[in-house]
């Protein structure tokens, strides 16, 4: 065993990870991943770049393999794995590191900008009286409707359960705390309560290349289904998703 792949056993790149994420709830995924393997490659010394680069691809296969939410995950991997890329023809290994180590912990510093440039440009289509459908829980939704009542705009909010999971009850809960009128609904709901809102807003664990979203079970059934009403119907994601 080389002290490079050594060093990497020693740190638990899993653990770290499921840390991160029960201690902030408002880190997502993406961004827990890139911190995850920032923290495991300040502490390898590899000594060649092929090295290097199959140790970090065990660690974002590891990552992948030990949660649920792969496909969110996936894409804070893929931005890692990108960035090590464009870093490869480095002159040496250690000068990739650093420079992968800088890049890494500014993507994660710079995550929580994204949700508010997203909340910043989606602001003006939240207005005064609406009836807003939310699908399940979605942090960048979240930060708009902040946004929205920090500006002083009225509005209500139904949110579906989303089973298996009931994330929904989470965003009820946060937007209680904010003062905003807000029920929960069951999924299979959508269909009767849908003339009465004004707005549709999901979120995405992921954006594919043909425009298509990638998001929790129910988010197709609630696009058809606003489609027929001809209710507006938004996706909201940070663009590190894409």
């Amino acid at each position: 065993m080389t002290s490079a792949a050594s060093d990497s056993s020693q740190f638990d790149i899993v653990k770290h990870y499921n840390d991160l994420v029960q201690k902030d709830s408002s880190i997502s995924s993406p961004v827990a991943a890139v911190d995850s393997l920032v923290k495991m490659i300040e502490k390898l010394n590899a000594t060649t770049m092929l090295e290097f680069m199959m140790i970090v691809r065990t660690a974002c296969d590891q990552l992948k393999k030990a949660t649920n939410n792969s496909i969110s995950l996936s894409a804070g991997c893929d931005v890692f794995l990108q960035q090590m890329s464009r870093l490869s023809n480095a002159q040496s290994v250690d000068e990739c590191r650093k420079a992968l180590i800088r890049a890494g912990s500014d993507f994660v510093h710079g995550a929580g900008k994204c949700r508010d440039n997203v909340a910043e440009f989606g602001s003006p289509f939240v207005r005064d009286d609406q009836t807003i459908l939310v699908h399940s829980y979605s942090r960048v939704i979240m930060g708009l409707l902040r946004r929205a009542v920090k500006q002083n705009k009225r509005f209500r909010v139904y949110i579906t359960e989303s089973r298996p999971d009931q994330s929904g009850l989470q965003a009820a809960e946060e937007l209680n705390q904010l003062g905003v009128p807000c029920e929960v609904i069951l999924d299979a709901a959508v269909g009767y309560i849908i003339e009465k809102v004004d707005l549709v807003l999901v979120g995405a664990e992921g954006v594919v290349e043909s425009g298509g979203l990638i998001n929790k079970i129910g988010t197709y059934q609630l696009a058809i289904i606003a489609k027929a009403a001809k209710k507006p119907f938004y996706a909201l994601a940070e663009s590190f998703k894409f």
